[in-house]
């Protein structure tokens, strides 16, 4: 399976009861984790990048773009939609198994930033930016964009209040200096010095 996606780095675990569909169309970055029971639909792009974990039971669905950076990470069950229905003007119907041109499903996308954390149960709409270090928590729903460094939570999800962004891109540096070669190449866990080295 590991060989038929676009681009794939070192250190991937991917379970094996996990699904994935078009490969082809999907690339993942170094030290990246999937969890059994995973869903993800290969839309026109996908890319998943270094430090990543997808918690089982979560979804990425819609047949559009995701986009998910460094050291972001999913608890179980989260679910993501990057393509949606037309369920108010009634000028389609809405459903997989209707063929177009009675079906018009839009594409869309949806862009998680480095050192997110999105909760337990947590639905992500169409369209949405995700910035840089936002948590949030568990059984939120989120439509809009959210800002860098905050913490969301709730149905619709809003504002609770801030993350260290100063502390976490420290940790962020100090790792990348045991994880990365001095010209940026990945170095795998098996070739790195003893990691009991650091103390953040």
């Amino acid at each position: 399976m590991i060989n038929s996606f676009r681009k794939i780095g070192d250190d991937v675990t991917i379970w094996p009861l996990a699904k994935i569909t078009s490969q082809e169309n999907i690339s993942i970055g170094n030290s990246v984790i999937i969890d059994d029971f995973v869903f993800i639909m290969g839309g026109k792009n996908i890319e998943i990048g270094n430090f990543v974990h997808i918690a089982s039971f979560s979804s990425i669905a819609g047949g559009g773009e995701f986009i998910m950076n460094d050291f972001a990470g999913f608890s179980s069950g989260v679910r993501v939609f990057t393509g949606d229905e037309d369920y108010s003007k009634g000028e389609s119907l809405c459903n997989p198994a209707v063929d177009y041109p009675f079906r018009k499903p839009t594409r869309s996308f949806v862009r998680i930033g480095k050192h997110v954390i999105v909760g337990a149960n947590s639905v992500i709409m169409p369209g949405v930016e995700i910035g840089d270090g936002v948590a949030i928590g568990a059984n939120s729903l989120v439509k809009k964009d959210c800002e860098p460094w905050t913490i969301y939570a709730g149905t619709p999800a809003r504002i609770i209040g801030r993350r260290p962004k100063d502390r976490i891109l420290q940790l962020e540096s100090e790792y990348r200096k045991i994880c990365f070669d001095v010209n940026g190449n990945y170095i795998p866990k098996s070739s790195r010095k003893d990691q009991k080295e650091f103390t953040p």
